[in-house]
This record gives C-alpha cells, sequence and structure tokens, in this order.
C-alpha cells in the first residue's frame, strides 16, 4: 500500500478557518468552516443546498460561510461553487485533498429504496399533498415528500413495527397515517390494525379521516393540545409511535413524552423521531431530553427525510429509531413554555438583494420576520430579489419589564407573517390601510402578555360592542343603501387588488409593492383556502365599492383563539362611514358566528377617521407602536 505524503499543517490555515468562523458566529467554530471545505472539494460544483444538505449546516449559514469564504478569494465568484486555486491550496494544506466517497448510489445513504411496487403509492400520495391542508411554518410544519412518506413506513416495516399491531402518531401534518394506508391499499390489504393520529388542528384531522375513509385502513383521529399530557384512554394502549416534532430541543421533549405516554409498558417498543439538524450543543439537549425518558437510540438515517419548502436546513432531517426500556416514563406535565423555533427566535440577520445591493433585515422586531416573506413581498427598493444571507445582527436588547406588550407584538408578528407563507397570502409585513378619504388602515394589535413578575394587572375586560337591535340594524341597511355586504368571490379579486395596492401604497409609500395585479393573485391564493371572512360591500351584481376581511387566527403560545382585521376599505362614497360601518358590522357578526370573543387592528396614528370607527365600535387602544427611521449607508 502506497502512503500519501501530505504537506505539513500550517498554523496559518488553522488561523484563517478560526476567522472565518468567527466573522459569521459559526457555533460549530473551524470545525464547521473545515466541513464546508471538504464538502466542497468533494461536490464542486456544488449550490448552497448541496453544501448544506452534506455538512448538516443550515442553508443561511453556509450561505455566509461561502460569502466570507468568498470574500478572502477562496471560493468563485460564479455559481454554483468551486474552490479558487488558493482554495484548493488551503484544502492541501490542511490535509483535505483526498476525496473518497463511500456514500451508497443506489439508496443515497438512506438504507432504504423503495421498491417498484410501491410507485403507485408514491404518485398517489404525491396527489393527496396538492389537496390537503397546506403547511403552517408558525409551528415549524414542512411536508416531506411523499417519496419520503412511502420511506417512513418501508422504516416501520424493516423494524418489524408493521404490519399489525397499533401505530400511534403524534402530530401527523405530514399525512403518514395515510401513507400506511395507501401503502397498505396498493399492497392489497391494510398492514396495521389500527393508527391513531393526535393533532390540534382540526383541519387536518378531517383531511385524514376524509381521505382514510375508503383506503380499508382504521385511523382514528384525536384532537388534541400536546402541550397537555394524552387524553387518558390513549395511555399505554399501543405498539409503536412516530413523531416528526417542532424542531426545538423543547418540541422534541414534549412530542416524545407525548409518544411514550401512548406506548404500552416494558422494553423494545419503537418510537420513530424525524428531526431537523442542529449545532452541536442543540443536539446534545436533545439527547438528554431523550435519555431523560428512559430512551434508547436503535437507529439512525442522516438525510432521511426529504422536505418540501424548509430551504433552511437544506431540506433534509434525519431519521432515528428509539426503543422503550425498562426505566421509560414521561413525566411531563402540562407545558407553557417556548415550543417552536419563532418562539426562541432573538436576532435579525441581514439579507442582500441580488438584483440591487439593498440590504434588508430578517428576524425578530423587524420588518419582515422571515425571509420567505421577505421573498414573497419583493426587495423594498426594487421590488425583486433573489437575496443572499449576510451576517447576523448584533443582539438587541431584551425588552424590560415596563415593555411587555412590544415583545408581545414582535412574537405576534412573527407568527403572522410566517402564518402568510403557508396560507400563500404572503401580506406585506406589519400590514396597514388606506387612507381616511378612501378606506380604514387595520394592523394586528400586540396582546400584552402576563408571564413577567412585573407586568401590570390588566383592567376587567368590559364588553365593547354588542350585534345591533333589529331597528338599528334597519337604519344602518338604509344609511348604506343601495350597498349590501356579501361574501367575496373570485369576481372581486380585480377590486380587491386595487383596494390592497393602495393599502400598502399609503402604509409604506415608495417601499410598497402596488401592483394590484400581485396583491389579487395573493389574495386568490388566500381565497382558495377559505372564503370565510372576506366580505365586500356593492351594489347587487356590480363591482365591490368596500372589502372587509377578518382573519380567526391561534396564538400558538397560549392556544387562544382570536379575531384579526387585516383590512377594511372603502372607496369615495358620499355615504362612504355608513357603508365602512356596515362592513365593520358584518365582520364583528362573523367573529361572534365563530365563538371569538377578542378581536384586534390596529390603525395608524394620523388616520383620525378610523380611531373614531374603531372608537364608536368600542375598540380600546392596548399598545402604542413607535418607529424611527436613520439614514442609509452610515454606521
Amino acid at each position: 500500500m502506497t502512503n500519501v505524503r501530505r504537506p505539513p499543517r500550517s498554523t496559518t490555515a488553522d488561523q484563517l478557518l478560526t476567522e472565518v468562523a468567527d466573522a459569521v458566529r459559526l457555533q460549530e467554530g473551524p470545525p464547521g468552516v473545515r466541513s464546508v471545505l471538504r464538502a466542497l472539494r468533494r461536490l464542486a460544483p456544488a449550490s448552497t443546498k448541496d453544501l448544506s444538505r452534506a455538512t448538516g449546516l443550515p442553508v443561511p449559514i453556509v450561505a455566509a460561510l461561502g460569502n466570507e469564504l468568498r470574500r478572502r478569494g477562496l471560493v468563485t465568484k460564479e455559481r454554483p461553487s468551486r474552490l479558487t486555486e488558493a482554495g484548493a491550496d488551503l484544502v492541501a494544506r490542511l490535509g483535505m485533498d483526498l476525496t473518497l466517497d463511500a456514500t451508497c448510489r443506489t439508496c443515497d445513504g438512506r438504507e432504504l429504496v423503495i421498491p417498484e411496487v410501491l410507485d403507485e403509492a408514491v404518485r398517489r400520495l404525491r396527489a393527496l399533498m396538492e389537496s390537503g391542508p397546506a403547511a403552517d411554518m408558525a409551528i415549524d410544519q414542512s411536508h416531506c415528500t411523499a417519496e419520503t412518506k412511502v420511506r417512513r413506513v418501508l422504516a416501520l416495516l424493516t423494524a418489524g413495527a408493521l404490519p399489525g399491531g397499533s401505530l400511534l402518531l403524534i402530530g401527523d401534518d405530514d399525512l403518514v397515517s395515510l401513507a400506511v394506508a395507501v401503502v397498505g391499499d396498493v399492497l392489497g390489504g391494510p398492514i396495521v390494525e389500527r393508527v391513531t393520529v393526535v393533532d390540534i388542528s382540526a383541519e387536518i384531522l378531517d383531511y385524514i379521516q376524509k381521505v382514510a375513509a375508503g383506503l380499508g385502513t382504521r385511523v382514528e383521529t384525536v384532537r388534541h393540545d400536546l402541550r397537555r399530557p394524552l387524553p387518558a384512554e390513549l395511555h399505554g394502549r399501543h405498539d409503536v409511535a412516530m413523531t416528526d416534532p417542532p424542531y426545538t430541543p423543547e418540541g422534541a421533549r414534549l412530542f416524545l413524552s407525548r409518544a411514550v405516554e401512548g406506548l404500552r409498558p416494558g422494553p423494545a417498543h419503537s418510537v420513530f423521531f424525524s428531526f431537523g439538524g442542529k449545532s452541536p450543543d442543540e443536539m446534545l439537549e436533545v439527547q438528554r431530553e431523550i435519555m431523560a425518558l428512559g430512551l434508547v437510540t436503535h437507529g439512525y438515517i442522516r438525510n432521511f427525510n426529504e422536505y418540501e419548502g424548509s430551504g433552511i436546513l437544506g431540506g433534509v432531517g434525519f431519521f432515528q429509531q428509539l426503543l422503550t426500556t425498562s426505566s421509560t416514563a414521561s413525566h411531563q406535565g402540562d407545558y407553557g413554555g417556548p415550543l417552536y423555533t419563532g418562539d426562541k427566535r432573538t436576532r435579525q440577520r441581514e439579507y442582500a438583494c441580488v438584483a440591487c445591493g439593498h440590504k434588508v433585515r430578517v428576524g425578530p422586531g423587524a420588518r419582515w420576520a422571515s425571509v420567505a416573506a421577505l421573498r414573497a413581498d419583493g426587495c423594498p427598493t426594487c421590488g425583486k430579489g433573489p437575496f443572499r444571507p449576510g451576517r447576523l445582527v448584533s443582539e438587541a436588547p431584551a425588552p424590560s419589564a415596563e415593555q411587555p406588550a412590544e415583545q408581545a407584538e414582535r412574537t405576534e408578528q412573527a407568527e403572522r407573517t410566517e402564518q402568510a407563507e403557508r396560507t400563500g397570502r404572503a401580506e406585506q409585513a406589519e400590514r396597514t390601510g388606506r387612507t381616511e378619504q378612501v378606506a380604514a388602515p387595520v394592523r394586528q394589535a400586540a396582546r400584552p402578555r402576563t408571564d413577567t413578575a412585573d407586568t401590570p394587572t390588566p383592567a376587567p375586560r368590559t364588553i365593547g360592542w354588542r350585534p345591533p337591535a333589529p331597528a338599528d340594524r334597519d337604519a344602518l341597511a338604509e344609511r348604506a343603501h343601495p350597498y349590501v355586504t356579501r361574501q367575496a368571490d373570485e369576481r372581486d379579486l380585480p377590486a380587491i387588488g386595487v383596494f390592497e395596492a393602495e393599502i400598502a401604497r399609503v402604509s409604506f409609500g415608495e417601499d410598497a409593492i402596488d401592483d394590484p395585479a400581485r396583491w389579487a393573485a395573493r389574495l386568490g391564493r388566500a381565497m382558495e383556502k377559505s372564503k370565510e371572512g372576506m366580505i365586500v360591500a356593492g351594489r347587487p351584481g356590480e363591482e365591490p365599492v368596500g372589502w372587509c376581511w377578518v382573519s380567526i387566527n391561534q396564538n400558538a403560545m397560549t392556544g387562544d383563539r382570536y379575531a384579526n382585521f387585516r383590512s377594511l376599505a372603502v372607496s369615495p362614497l358620499d355615504n362612504r362611514s355608513d357603508v365602512a360601518e356596515l362592513l365593520l358590522t358584518a365582520g364583528l357578526e362573523f367573529c361572534l358566528a365563530n365563538g371569538i370573543t377578542e378581536v384586534t387592528g390596529r390603525v395608524h396614528v394620523g388616520n383620525v377617521p378610523m380611531r373614531t370607527v374603531y372608537r364608536k365600535f368600542g375598540f380600546d387602544p392596548t399598545s402604542l407602536a413607535m418607529k424611527l427611521f436613520l439614514p442609509r449607508g452610515e454606521r
């Protein structure tokens, strides 16, 4: 065997790795930079996503590392990326110039290959995904591919967990229950005695029940908030469990603990656990949670799960088989702390528009809570994109005890903006409405937090509005005549697009996305999911002269349902204020019909007419938003 001579390790090269890691504040330090260089040496030319999958580092981190290496002349400016001559020399000096890839070319390292007999199952699941519920990124949902669903079923079969027995799914936005049923249908009979799905989403559960009814597999659905222990009737009843929890240590502990609650007592029962790549310190927390539950790792496959639209982790995650032991037990009671990634995000990142170079901050407290929302709206300077991630912004000081409402506002703003990604609405962040001549600006109000000792005791709630009496309703209808309200539909989208474009123009000035066609398209996508809460006013059979949009939301932290007045707009009319009152009344009655007892909205401080309307309907001010603009280009 011939020995390979390598150049001596250079202290300068090691220092360079440290400098690059420090420049992007990489938690993995110099080893993380080495992993990117090694992957680039092996995969070149390689995209950022390819490198993310190869290293397990999030896409924004890999992109930031690539930019830093590019600035130092180690990576080509052209994309897909390659090492420059200097970069190749650095790799050689670090002793990483040996390329040897032993990854299985058949399974691509996933250990399982979908047999041809299940190709039909993949096609059918792909079709079910297209018509199924959308992913809610605010709660860390990102649907796995149809191929991944089938691979998960194959993993259950390979491990001997199926056929037969009972399967418990702790959360099932990935529709694994339907994958089990579809695979059984393709193979000619059920492969499991019973599947139980526990999820908080009525939409997901209803869809599962609707589809599973015709597939021959017994699927039970239980709507339940997993922040609370499983219902007693689910305890100790299942042979195997599977979960794909929120990608936080807290999410892993909570969902795994619920899986443990539902398993039969005793050792050697399997829990199949999907999770996204995290830093070593974060993964240590996750492993500690697994050990604390008395579970042991029996198998681990990196990059097993592929997800649609989950660019942050390169669209992949690991798949782990855990086994119960004689010490396995869940001690998790009710849980009320942070759970989702958005709950724990504390820093902003700077993104640069590729088209014009303008830099935008994204994250908590910024105009865009996520880069997906920024992409949907486009660059505030040129309206284009895409965007390249840059440096992390220095840590902002934590809100003081005297500022609980501002902190809650940032949390709810992030929830609202990321929810817009899921539904396709991609609304302009920090929505406001139109001028007093045209419409009423509306933005979501902050809901004061009550989890700090210094938070003032809130005043007792008073009922600010009640449905009008028949005589008052008749009088309002007479004042608003000849205009009446009805539910909006597709024929109204051009007019709604004009309203929304004007709302954006008044709210954001030169930064506004004010193309009515773009707004019409976005509202059209939202309308495909649900028209409820979308109300227009106009003459019967004619184009709308007013528009109101009320959405029903659920606070991801508390589980409380509340309504948000997203838009209220009325064209210039002689009886404009009466039509606005008619629309607002219809919106509030929609809230009452859906059991909502809290309604929020925000209005620009200069919009006196709309503030007057809110006051007339009994709205009380609960927070004051403050904004400051600084000169560009100055540090």
